[in-house]
């Protein structure tokens, strides 16, 4: 027995397997290429991130912005502030209405854009 040594392997399940191999992979340089497939999924995804944080972003602060006419406007004992109020909530509508048509304004341009890239990327991968 003390020339032989007992060697003991344990293989994980393959759930477990990919498990690991994911969690390498966020550690690991990126090494591989981005595919056909993957680029056309990221222009795609970017088409509409950009619009639709600036329409959020507009959305948000519009809604901020009526709310604090809304405030002026309620304003007991300071009628001096109930004019300015009604222009700042008409501003804050107007803006909370103008922030999908600026999402689908911004979402067109980048499409157009990158209308032709995914056009030639979508041919290379129907082939």
């Amino acid at each position: 027995m003390e020339g032989k040594k007992e060697i003991f392997t344990y293989t994980y399940s393959a759930k477990e397997q990919e498990e690991i191999k994911n969690i390498r992979d966020k550690y690991a340089p990126p090494t591989k290429e981005e595919t056909a497939m993957e680029r056309l999924r990221r222009l795609d995804a970017g088409a509409t991130k950009g619009a639709a944080a600036v329409s959020l972003i507009v959305g948000i602060i519009s809604t901020l912005i009526m709310g604090v006419g809304m405030c002026c406007t309620m304003l007991s004992g300071w009628e001096e502030y109930f004019i300015p109020g009604i222009v700042l909530g008409v501003a804050g509508i107007i803006g909370v209405i103008a922030a999908y048509p600026i999402y689908n304004f911004m979402v067109k341009r980048k499409r157009a854009k990158l209308a032709p890239e995914i056009m030639q990327l979508t041919d290379e991968l129907m082939k």
